[in-house]
């Protein structure tokens, strides 16, 4: 039986992701702070653990104990993550470090902490959940795309390291999910934004003309395209959910930035409208 973790597993892609792989039969080590939402997974059969991905010990304790319980890790999910949502002259340095923290430093730490066991088996599959937005850019999100830019970096030169011991870097690029990111997501844009902000008028316009409220991608959806990765002989180096994802990464790198840029700026405009003097 194949042994797989998945972090973030409280919520949204990585529960679904943990729910999907323990019915097809892995043994599942799911991670996450918030043990006390993971109850149904453990009522299912999954190993469920406290893991802060930004703190090194706790990678450890979690990595040590899947290997005393499976002997093997096959697969890593890193799902955990979050968005740090704001202009990023008013993002404060503490939360912008965070970010990275969770999203780029932990995830590593704890990849670096798997990796000696899949080269001793010649075999493992890194699945690393970034965004669409880590290959493209629009305003109020600077830090997590900056995160999730760093993050592909680092696992096209993780996939180039590995290769030579059987080890696959596979990186999904969700764009908009039916989770409670969202409502995350939209709580942070408001609170690190300042009543008196220059950019207060387009984040209240983001937060209640469009925000993160009208995603049609559910966590299931994504689930499933990490199932697909994780079983194909000969995987992609990214995974992408939909059409209109794909098409967008595309105009990303075909078109000019002064050309993307206005791309963006159009399909933005009720948000970006200039400021009323």
């Amino acid at each position: 039986m194949k042994t797989a973790i998945v972090t973030g597993a409280s919520a949204g892609i990585g529960k679904a992701t943990a729910q999907l792989l323990n019915r097809q039969g892995y043994t599942v080590f799911a991670g996450d702070r918030r043990v006390e939402k993971m109850q149904d997974l453990a009522d299912a059969g999954i190993h469920v653990h406290a893991l802060d991905v930004t703190d090194q010990a706790s990678n450890q304790a979690f990595v040590s104990d899947v290997l005393a319980q499976s002997g093997t890790i096959d697969v890593i999910v890193n799902s955990a993550g979050y968005s740090a949502q704001g202009a990023l002259e008013d993002v404060s340095p503490e939360e912008a470090k965070r970010q990275f923290d969770v999203n780029v430093f932990g995830l590593m730490n704890l990849t670096q902490l798997v990796l000696p066991a899949m080269r001793h088996q010649h075999a493992g599959k890194v699945i690393n959940i970034s965004s669409v937005g880590g290959q493209i850019y629009s305003p109020l999100a600077g830090w997590y795309y900056a995160s999730k830019h760093a993050l592909e970096a680092l696992s096209d030169t993780l996939r180039m390291e590995v290769k030579r011991f059987g080890i696959d870097v596979i990186i999904v690029e969700p764009s908009g999910t039916k989770t409670e990111w969202g409502g995350i997501a939209t709580k942070k844009l408001l609170e690190q934004t300042p009543a008196n902000s220059a950019y207060r008028d387009i984040v209240d316009r983001y937060a209640k003309n469009s925000g993160f409220s009208n995603f049609s991608t559910t966590p299931d959806t994504i689930a499933e395209l990490i199932l697909t990765a994780i079983n194909a002989r000969k995987p992609k180096t990214r995974y992408l959910p939909d059409h209109a994802s794909k098409m967008l990464v595309i105009a990303a790198r075909k078109l000019s930035y002064k050309m993307f840029d206005r791309m963006m700026f159009r399909s933005l405009k009720a948000i970006m409208a200039p400021k009323d003097n």
